[in-house]
């Protein structure tokens, strides 16, 4: 209770937790839901009501709970309003165009980057990856470039902290093999990913960085094994993505404050 101070409203929190309950999920029953949300079933019972009335959820003839398109709106407000976002998307539609595969920008949120902007491949993609998806860093090309930013023991602490995970039979879990990849990423200005998330997916990326020196985010190329090599992108891909990294993060047009994870405008 200290940490969250005496303003915080826990019923706030165990509403949320009822949505986030449908990560991955495309129905629920109430029994499912209290354990999900880890709430009694009559405190379930209460938020699905409410949600209901207010539109977020509705329950499906088989009496299950769903989530409605209403959830979108939240998220949908921080898109319109992200400067980055704006700032980015040019570029991201040039690179998109020159290189032919799904380019995406991602913003770091904890120990995970969370996908803003993607603009696919002119052909055929077999990853299907909505707008807010979230990847551990530790395991991400987009999450390496941005710790290849921080202040080695600051990246360091942030993968001790990860739960390490092994998506794919090429994750990578061991803390010292993860870190070998941001200290390479540091040196060449972008970090690389082999199918350590998605099976058949080559990843390369490269940090924005603000005004102030700190890094925003990262934008990301991903090419299928079945068209490209990671030598092949390195050496033909990676020039791309650093020019246009380059001219998004130009002009000292981004501030994140920190201290409130605002942002300002400090040019054009």
């Amino acid at each position: 209770m200290n940490e969250r101070g005496r303003l915080f409203v826990e019923s706030v929190e165990r509403g949320f937790a009822v949505l986030r309950a449908f990560q991955g999920r495309e129905s629920l029953s109430l029994a499912e839901l209290a354990v999900e949300a880890g709430i009694t079933k009559s405190a379930a019972q209460r938020f699905t009501h409410t949600f209901e009335v207010l539109g977020y959820l509705r329950k499906d003839a088989a009496k299950r709970w769903r989530l409605t398109p209403r959830t979108l709106e939240i998220g949908t407000f921080y898109l319109a309003s992200d400067p980055l976002i704006e700032r980015a998307n040019p570029h991201l539609v040039d690179l998109n165009h020159a290189c032919g595969e799904s380019v995406n920008l991602s913003e770091p949120d904890g120990t995970e980057m969370v996908y803003l902007a993607r603009f696919t491949a002119n052909r055929r993609s077999f990853i299907h990856m909505p707008i807010g998806t979230r990847i551990p860093m530790f395991c991400a090309a987009s999450g390496r470039a941005f710790l290849a930013t921080l202040p080695r023991e600051k990246a360091l602490a942030i993968i001790e902290r990860t739960a390490m995970t092994a998506f794919t039979a090429r994750t990578l879990t061991d803390v010292n093999a993860v870190m070998a990849k941001v200290d390479e990423a540091r040196e060449r200005g972008f970090a690389s990913a082999v199918e350590e998330f998605y099976v058949g997916d080559l990843n390369i990326a490269s940090a924005v960085i603000g005004a102030d020196g700190t890094a925003l985010g990262a934008v990301n190329i991903s090419c299928p094994t079945s068209r490209w090599s990671i030598e092949a992108m390195e050496a033909e891909l990676a020039p791309r993505l650093i020019e246009a990294v380059r001219s998004i993060s130009s002009g000292g047009y981004l501030v994140r404050q920190t201290n409130n994870n605002q942002w300002e405008r400090t040019g054009q």
